[in-house]
């Protein structure tokens, strides 16, 4: 298409600037800017959809998402109209057109225009499109009165912006962005599906938006559309998407129809067979814009299909596609009108929602239902709660594909000749616990036909793992399902991906019962083995070994164990902080270590995280103390808030403060097996106590009174390669990135969820490999004593004992490497699948990676023409001969595993990366320098650099911290290791140390204006906090503010350091230019310092800026810090203070009162400041607008 390159891009720019415009419209600050009467309008219907429980979310979230939609209704309007000037398919031009001439006429007319209502602006202008569109019956549905641009306008400048975002021009004076049909003839709309899915990060993420691939769609109508239609009348047959997005099904379906149509009634004119097919396509999707960009394709394939030029001169086209949420007004008739659903006995529905075209496309069946559902879980509670309720099979966390699934089969006929479905899914349901209803309860009772994994075909945009299901609405009628099972996943990414190894071989064999190749098996299976939860769709003599395997008589649940987290605090960015951050706020005696998935690797637990913890060692109860309760009190009502077992925590009899489920019982006990939840690979380790672990690093507790060497039995051989092949058979793939995120060329990449339910199936041999589980979990926790962190906790580090430790840490780490070789090799003796003990009994060589048996099996590959990333991404080399170092016994019993693994096809799949451990580690220099600048910035933290010797807070520029600290030749000498150099000045390396770390003292410097609104609700919630804590009674609950997004802050390690709730992390204050004129380095404050401290730090930099002649106006962002200090001042320090003999508070009321009546500033006027926009440079091949447009105002 002419000069679209990077429109998407461009347009999402233009989006989030509209959307800024938008939310000044509804309910800005500045009442002048606001639009009458949207405020009110969207409150009383954010209030009924709350009483509906359509939604569960804050104004604030609800409103943004309205925001949204309407921006994005607005830039499209821009879009369909370009495209229609270009390709002259109306007779008016409005921006441009597709000749110079067509251009001039556009802003010819835009003049003129003004010239008759010069009291109008450009948004007037824009509406004149709406207008026009609204006129004829082919765009008339574009902008009828449920498109969101009727939800608000935006004001004259914003629209002015958007039409000279299409004016710009290049240096030749043509338009840099344009429609024209020289390299467009068949009107092709495909990149209106790029739009739909990139135009708004929001709204990609809300909605989980993913295009599906033509192929893709093509392949799975040839599965449903074409036996469907071979088999009953073309009159009457439809076709329904109720997830159609930007309309990929829905143009297969109507060009599939039309070509029937054309075939079976060539006499009707064009017209009249364009409406046939139209008649026989419907589509719903929750997302407008999609429904808008969906509606736009269909209309310009019909016109084509026409043979008209024009869209001003076609029939008014008949279109059944609508907006709405197709799991509610799709849900049975009964549920659709349940009390769930009404407000005042009318059911609600959305202003964007026409209910009477919803009710008429849903509430019927159709010949075929197709679709790509989304992937994700529903995140508005009050819809979780309703898709609940209406779908009989969601259980657990589960995902929006068991509602979809249930739905897709529902619409489709289930009397006479019943309906086809097909989907393309996300394949989540076959393993996760929430699964096993829907596969055991209802998939069970209807007619699958085709059951095809797809994970490992490349299919751009799918991150997640999916699967094609097609079937009928009916009972099961054969006794096999035709199943397609992965052997192998598409090695790299290729260049066209319909022609991808995978899916070429899926579409060209999925008719061939018993082919096997490389990628792909073709089975019959037997209907049985998919009545049972979880499927296992994988090829290869994979399903062979998992049931061998299974047949062992012991299974893990037989040894009387438990499997969960300790604790689930229910709000973690309430509770956690880093290790580091409880030194800084004073509660370490408040906290325990937390232990998160990520951090259980290689037979060892390493934590970087603190949970606050009511809890004595015993798990009873204890009060926290002050500085815990202060960090505890900013997330008060959301604590109060939280809900599980179906019930608040008051209503459970727990504390406002306390962890939302704590397990004592398994927190007492010291010794647990604990595991990662999510992860490419078996990580299992033995813990020893004094810590808490999360849902992502659940526990193994084996009876009271199980020994150390019964918990090492049970550590070998769960992590052994044997166990890693029996978890990812029976585990769900979770890519290795979600939607998105691609899925790893190779089958080591993606991750897996190990779940409790899962594990507790796993079967145990009748001898557990004791003595090398010892051995590795002895060298583990020798390896700990040995890594850069343990270096510097005992002392200043030096390059002389960095260098001892690494060389200590590769010896045991090539231990443990060979051990668990040799733990590998045993299993299998151990399970039955060896006869011959492969093991060594000799004193074990070290091994570096590379140099496995199964590494040299694969750089033999390598030799001759395999690809593989293994050895890249771990930093090894490839090795094709055993290496010669080795004993000579220990060579002779490689050459008999590397013998076997060519021979024993079950061995052959076990000694495969994707089940061998990885040993993936950071490297060694990276941790080095994170451990020196932690030792940095831990001394940076020393009291007495902070605080002067009366005991009052002391800030500090960066200068000044350099002038103290460079006299400590310690500090320098570590310093100087960290930047690498002895030569760069102290000044200069703390700048580097210090420069992401301090978070700015004033909320205006923080956020972004969408974060200061947030900011604002949660000050109202502080509010409401204090008066309720005061005893007093309030109207109505106390809101819940919305959380913080990275896109709130003004600078991505505010977000790290604050996160989702905002809570201080940090260890330095920002006070940006305030510091001396004579002194350019940042100043800063600790962050330890408590708030009245803070406000006496404010305090002491007023009184030298103002000593050194400062303007009262240079004054304010400071007062305004003050003036947000203040609240909290008078909460924790309205007592006489013995250090000061006073109130603190009182001391700051009187500062604040003074500062700001000297500069003439309201509270609200403080609250209102910001600081001014970065400067931005203009762009290096900056275009220039159409001289015809300059000098206009409007």
């Amino acid at each position: 298409m002419a000069k679209v390159t990077g429109l998407t891009g461009e347009l999402r720019k233009q989006v989030t600037e509209l959307e800024k415009d938008l939310r000044a419209r509804v309910d800005g600050a500045e009442e002048f800017a606001r639009q009458e009467g949207v405020a009110e309008r969207w409150h009383v219907e954010y209030e009924a959809a709350l009483k509906a429980e359509r939604t569960a979310a804050s104004w604030q979230e609800w409103r943004d998402e309205r925001v949204i939609q309407a921006a994005v209704a607005w830039v499209l309007l821009t879009v369909f109209a370009r495209f229609c000037e270009d390709n002259e398919l109306v007779s008016t031009v409005w921006i441009a057109g597709p000749s110079r001439q067509r251009r001039q006429e556009a802003l010819d007319a835009r003049r003129s225009y003004f010239q008759t209502n010069p009291e109008h602006n450009d948004r007037d202008w824009l509406s004149r499109i709406v207008e026009h569109f609204g006129r004829f019956g082919a765009t008339a549905g574009l902008v009828d009165d449920y498109s969101p641009l009727h939800q608000v306008a935006p004001s004259g400048d914003a629209a002015r912006k958007l039409l000279e975002f299409w004016w710009e021009q290049d240096s030749e004076g043509e338009l840099l962005r344009s429609f024209g049909p020289e390299d467009n003839p068949e009107l092709d709309t495909r990149f209106l599906g790029d739009l739909y899915q990139d135009l708004s990060e929001f709204a990609q993420k809300t909605y989980a938006l993913l295009q599906t691939p033509e192929f893709v769609e093509e392949f799975i109508l040839d599965q449903t559309f074409e036996p469907a239609i071979a088999e009953r009348p073309l009159e009457g047959f439809s076709v329904i998407d109720p997830t159609c997005g930007s309309g990929h099904f829905l143009l297969g379906a109507f060009h599939r129809l039309l070509d029937r149509w054309s075939k079976h009634a060539p006499n009707l004119d064009s017209r009249a067979l364009v409406q046939k097919a139209l008649d026989g396509v419907h589509g719903v999707d929750i997302n407008p814009f999609a429904v808008a960009i969906a509606r736009f394709r269909l209309i310009i394939a019909a016109l084509q299909a026409t043979g008209e030029l024009s869209l001003e001169n076609v029939p008014d086209f008949q279109l059944k596609v609508a907006a709405g949420d197709a799991l509610i007004f799709g849900a049975r008739e009964q549920a659709l009108e349940s009390d769930l659903l009404n407000v005042d006995q009318e059911i609600f529905s959305y202003s964007v929602e026409d209910l009477g075209l919803l009710k008429e496309l849903l509430q019927r069946e159709h010949d075929v239902v197709v679709g790509n559902p989304p992937y994700i879980t529903a995140k508005d509670k009050a819809l979780n709660a309703a898709y609940r309720k209406q779908y009989n099979y969601c259980k657990g966390t589960y995902a929006l594909t068991v509602p979809f699934m249930e739905l897709f089969f529902n619409m489709a006929r289930g009397s006479g000749r019943s309906g086809w479905v097909g989907q393309i899914t996300s394949n989540s349901f076959m393993k996760r616990e929430f699964g096993k209803p829907l596969i055991e309860k209802f998939l069970k009772n209807k007619d699958l036909r085709a059951v095809i994994d797809t994970s490992g075909a490349y299919i751009p945009g799918h991150g997640t793992p999916t699967v094609i299901m097609v079937g009928r609405n009916q009972a099961r009628v054969d006794d096999t399902v035709r199943a397609v099972l992965g052997v192998r996943g598409e090695p790299g990414r290729p260049e066209n991906a319909a022609k991808g190894l995978v899916w070429s071989s899926i579409v060209n064999h999925v008719d061939e019962s018993g082919f096997e190749d490389d990628w792909i098996t073709v089975s019959d299976l037997n209907r049985e083995l998919l009545n049972e939860h979880p499927w296992s769709l994988t090829g290869g003599g994979a399903v062979e070994l998992a049931e061998t395997l299974s047949s062992q008589q012991t299974k893990l649940s037989g040894q009387q164990i438990t499997i969960g987290r300790t604790t689930h605090t229910g709000a973690d960015d309430a509770f956690y902080l880093p290790h580091v951050s409880t030194s800084t706020l004073s509660i370490e005696s408040e906290v325990v270590p937390v232990v998160l998935g990520e951090d259980v690797r290689d037979f060892a637990v390493n934590t970087s995280l603190s949970t606050l913890f009511p809890y004595d060692e015993e798990g009873q109860n204890r009060d926290v103390g002050i500085n815990a309760h202060q960090v505890l009190w900013r997330n008060k009502n959301l604590l109060s808030s939280r809900v599980d077992y179906q019930q608040t925590l008051s209503e459970r009899g727990l504390r406002w403060f306390d962890h939302s489920m704590f397990f004592k019982k398994r927190y007492r006990v010291p010794l647990s097996i604990t595991f990662a939840f999510v992860a490419t690979h078996n990580h299992f380790v033995l813990d020893r106590g004094g810590k808490v672990f999360k849902q992502s690093a659940p526990v193994i507790k084996l009876p009271e009174g199980a020994t150390e060497d019964e918990h090492l039995k049970l550590l070998g051989v769960l992590n052994s390669s044997v166990a890693c092949f029996w978890l990812k058979q029976n585990s769900h793939d979770k890519g290795v990135g979600g939607i998105g995120g691609g899925i790893g060329d190779e089958a080591w990449e993606p991750r897996y969820e190990f779940t409790g339910t899962t594990l507790k199936d796993f079967p145990l041999p009748k001898e557990l490999p004791l003595d090398r589980a010892r051995r590795i979990d002895e060298l583990a926790q020798e390896l700990v004593r040995y890594t850069p962190q343990a270096v510097a906790e005992a002392g200043a580090p030096t390059r002389e004992a960095l260098d001892a430790a690494y060389a200590e840490h590769e010896r045991i780490r090539a231990q443990m490497i060979a051990v668990q070789e040799e733990l590998d090799w045993e299993s299998y003796r151990l399970y039955g699948l060896l006869d011959e003990d492969l093991t060594y009994a000799g004193e074990l060589p070290g091994l570096a990676l590379g140099e496995r048996a199964f590494e040299i099996v694969l750089a033999r590959a390598i030799r001759d023409g395999e690809d593989t990333a293994w050895f890249d991404r771990h930093g090894s080399t490839p090795i094709t001969e055993i290496p010669e170092h080795w004993p000579e016994d220990y060579r002779e019993l490689v050459q008999r595993r590397l013998d076997v693994i060519a021979g024993d096809r079950n061995i052959r799949l076990l000694e495969k990366p994707e089940h061998k451990r990885r040993w993936s580690i950071e490297p060694w220099d990276k941790r080095v320098q994170a451990a020196l600048k932690e030792w940095l910035l831990d001394k940076l933290e020393e009291r007495s650099l902070w605080f002067d010797r009366q005991g009052r807070p002391r800030p500090q520029s960066v200068a000044q911290l350099a002038d103290r600290l460079g006299r400590d030749e310690e500090f320098v000498s570590v310093l100087e290791l960290w930047v690498g150099s002895p030569d760069v000045p102290v000044a200069t390396s703390l700048q580097q140390l210090l420069a992401d770390q301090p978070v700015p003292f004033l909320a205006a410097y923080r956020y972004k204006e969408s974060g200061m609104d947030k900011r604002a609700a949660w000050e109202e919630t502080w509010r409401l906090q204090r008066k309720e804590d005061a005893g007093e009674t309030l109207d109505k609950p106390i809101p819940v503010p919305p959380k913080y997004k990275p896109a709130d802050f003004a600078k991505p390690h505010y977000w790290q350091h604050r996160g989702k709730l905002d809570v201080p992390k940090e260890r330095f204050i920002g006070y940006p230019d305030a510091g001396r004129e004579t002194d350019t380095s940042p100043l800063l404050g600790w962050a330890g310092w408590d708030h009245a401290q803070q406000a006496l730090a404010l305090a002491t930099i007023m009184n030298k800026r103002a000593q050194e002649g400062w303007s009262d106006e240079g004054m304010v962002p400071l007062i305004a810090g003050l003036a947000e200090l203040q609240p909290w001042v008078r909460q924790w320090h309205g007592e006489i203070d013995p250090t000061y003999g006073v109130s603190l508070a009182a001391i700051v009321d009187e500062e604040l009162e003074s500062r700001r009546q000297r500069a003439g500033k309201t509270l609200d006027e403080l609250a209102a400041w910001r600081p001014a926009a970065p400067a931005r440079g203009r762009k290096k091949n900056a275009t220039k607008q159409a001289q015809t447009t300059q000098g206009e105002t409007e």
